[in-house]
């Protein structure tokens, strides 16, 4: 060490404390807020599709259990159309629904469907022929099942 030297004498830079994490900066409590708010707001989104959507999948269990059924062609026949009639009544304003009937109600269902999926004119003609025409109990109970799944209301 010289003597003569001035920046010899002096003394070592004193580190400041490292910062800590806590308490966070407003900017990250505003973060934190429009996140909470973000998921709190999805929450609330799902809940309501949830909520909105208690007919389909009570729909869905009655359809299986009609196919489960024993129940003769014009039986079955007569409890879908029942069961797509509820279903719509559920998704559709009433004036619309409620006095559908034979090809307009058979349109009406095969609009929101596929070209493979769509009910047969037998369908809409069954209901007053006691169930002749009806050859394939499983597309008709497929075609419902798609349609139940995939229709869409006013406003959904």
């Amino acid at each position: 060490m010289n003597p003569g030297d001035p920046l010899a004498r002096l003394q070592p830079l004193r580190q400041p404390e490292p910062i800590g994490w806590w308490p966070p900066a407003p900017g990250w409590w505003i973060l934190g807020a429009l996140l909470a708010a973000l998921l709190a707001f999805a929450l609330y989104r799902l809940w309501r599709r949830h909520r909105r959507n208690a007919y389909r999948r009570q729909a869905l269990r009655q359809l299986a259990a009609l196919r489960q059924s024993a129940a003769g062609d014009a039986e079955f026949v007569t409890a879908l159309n029942a069961l797509l009639k509820s279903t719509a009544l559920a998704a559709y304003p009433r004036r619309d629904i409620a006095a559908e009937h034979g090809m307009r109600w058979c349109s009406f269902l095969n609009d929101s469907l596929e070209p493979a999926q769509h009910f047969s004119a037998a369908f809409a003609e069954a209901a007053y022929n006691g169930g002749r025409g009806v050859t394939d109990r499983e597309q008709l109970a497929h075609s419902a099942e798609c349609w139940i799944k995939q229709h869409r209301g006013p406003g959904q």
